[in-house]
């Protein structure tokens, strides 16, 4: 019962969810190469992001932060029920 579960959790069997997100990786790099972006440079870009942000200062991030709870109070329970119900 524990491993139905595990298995349950995670998508699928282990085995099966190891080798799909192996694939996904493989072909997200490989768009990623396809641009030139390397995992540097999107960690730099996010940096500058959130630099920027509090640059516009406290009120841009409380703004940002209400959209974020907003989206969240919708998005959440949509995400938990398809778990629930095993829609994927």
């Amino acid at each position: 019962m524990a491993n139905s579960d595990f298995s349950r959790m995670l998508g699928g069997s282990p085995g099966a969810v190891l080798v799909k997100l192996i694939f996904m990786s493989v072909l997200v790099g490989a768009f990623l190469s396809l641009f030139g972006l390397t995992p540097p440079d999107l960690l730099r870009g996010l940096r500058d992001l959130v630099d920027r942000v509090m640059d516009l200062g406290f009120g841009a991030v409380r703004e940002v932060f209400r959209y974020f709870v907003y989206g969240a109070v919708i998005v959440i329970p949509i995400w938990l029920l398809m778990r629930l119900f095993g829609r994927n």
